[in-house]
């Protein structure tokens, strides 16, 4: 095999790549036993079939292109290997000259990794907002742990927005009943708006035992896009009682004996909090700075890639909810066109982020030990509701290992980045990861307590 490499972009080779056709005989061998496996010919026995009646059978040309189909990847990686590429991305392939017993001749244009120069991270300089807390978002979280011991209590009057009702509905189009469309003793919060278009609005002002009917459009089914007339009959209204906000109450809710204990916990929680998001928000001015410093170029046929397996992902999202990319552009009140554009601007910026964070990692040597990817494999097959070693095993047969191994890389690079950087606030404070480390902390015990 001869090969030679042409730079088409600092991110962009074209290989030339020639095979004698003397090396294509291993290929064309293993061609002719598999073809011959999956072909009957009366009075021979299956793999025993001689190559020129495989050729009567299913034809030279078909053996000669499974040959080349196997012998290509195998060719472009030995070149790969020669000349010292780092690829990215899948390689378009063009033969350019093949002929029975002549040299296979064809090109391979691939992505590669462009050769960044970095600066020190230890030179970027971040500003964050200074960390600020309101007393009103101490009183949101405790009108949120007071929702949660709210209990529900019959009341002898109308309904009104907040309560808490028992109905039954029934739904018809033209007087026929809609097919699953009704349902006995739903219960359902006046005003929220989970159930049917019009329903809330129908509900205030009933009490028990009374009934009414109100016009809504069908969103599925056989009757989708038309008007049902609605009939729903109210069997209890329920008013929502909150404890009252005392001692007994923190007792009650949480492990402190006193409101202002409580008060005080919650306060740290939400600091808590907005520290870890000052570090992410250092975190992406940081990789924001390197990036433009660096100029780091984004490769086409990746960023491509990227953008392919994003909507590919967002489809199977909607699909899974039942919904579909019409539905989905048309409630974002965006174009296709518009949504193409904004996955092609994440997906730009997450491959240069990749780049910067690989050449980090390359510049630091830094390594991955089995069980750092083990961990990372645990955590995923975790989210995934997949045993690790089944979730293990159907990465590699997809060929994704790879990636998992490069993202633990990169997070690993990212985190040495962030030790280095220097993060401020506005006021001029020093930011320190601390909080990000016992989040981090936490996080582990409870993938720990999982792992056993």
């Amino acid at each position: 095999m001869k090969s030679t490499v042409e730079t088409l972009s600092p991110t962009r080779v074209r290989l030339a790549i020639e095979v004698p056709f003397v090396e294509l005989e291993p290929s064309l061998k293993k061609a002719y036993r598999e073809i011959g496996q999956q072909v009957q010919v009366p009075g021979f026995r299956r793999g025993k079939i001689p190559a020129a009646v495989i050729d009567q059978r299913v034809g030279r040309g078909t053996v000669l292109n499974e040959a080349v189909q196997e012998a290509i990847p195998q060719n472009i990686l030995a070149a790969v290997r020669e000349h010292d590429l780092k690829t990215l991305g899948r390689p378009e392939v063009e033969i350019t000259e093949f002929n029975d017993g002549d040299s296979l001749n064809f090109t391979a244009e691939v992505d590669v990794r462009p050769e960044l120069t970095l600066p020190d991270p230890a030179t970027v300089e971040v500003t964050v907002d200074e960390l600020q807390i309101d007393e009103s978002e101490i009183d949101e979280q405790i009108k949120n742990l007071r929702e949660r011991f709210a209990t529900l209590k019959t009341v002898e009057r109308a309904a009104a927005e907040g309560d808490y009702v028992q109905i039954d509905l029934n739904a018809t189009v033209d007087g026929e009943d809609v097919p699953g469309g009704s349902a006995s003793n739903i219960s359902h919060e006046v005003g929220s708006k989970q159930l049917l278009p019009g329903l809330d609005e129908a509900l205030v002002g009933l009490a028990a035992g009374d009934d009414t009917t109100f016009t809504t459009q069908l969103v599925g089914g056989d009757f989708a896009g038309r008007d049902a007339e609605v009939a729903v009959t109210v069997r209890t209204v329920k008013e929502k009682e909150l404890p009252e906000l005392d001692d007994d109450f923190a007792q009650m809710a949480s492990e402190f004996d006193t409101i202002d204990e409580l008060r005080a916990d919650l306060r740290e929680k939400v600091s808590r909090g907005k520290r870890v998001e000052q570090i992410y928000a250092a975190r992406d001015k940081a990789l924001e700075q390197l990036v433009a410093a660096a100029e780091v170029p984004a490769p086409e046929g990746v960023v491509r890639e990227e953008v392919e397996s994003r909507k590919q992902a967002m489809v199977d999202q909607l699909e899974r909810i039942g919904a579909s990319m019409e539905e989905y552009l048309a409630a974002e009140e965006k174009t296709e066109e518009q949504i193409d554009a904004e996955l092609a601007e994440a997906a730009t910026e997450g491959v240069k982020i990749q780049l910067l964070l690989d050449t980090l990692a390359d510049a630091e040597d830094t390594q991955v030990s089995d069980d750092e990817f083990g961990h990372e494999i645990v955590h995923r097959a975790q989210r995934a509701g997949m045993a690790p070693q089944q979730y293990y095993d159907q990465l590699v047969r997809s060929g994704a290992a790879g990636a998992v191994f490069g993202d633990v890389r990169r997070g690993k690079a990212l985190a040495s980045m962030m030790e280095k950087i220097s993060i401020k606030d506005s006021a001029g404070n020093e930011v320190t990861l601390d909080a990000l480390r016992a989040e981090s902390e936490q996080t582990h015990d409870h993938d720990h307590d999982h792992d056993h």
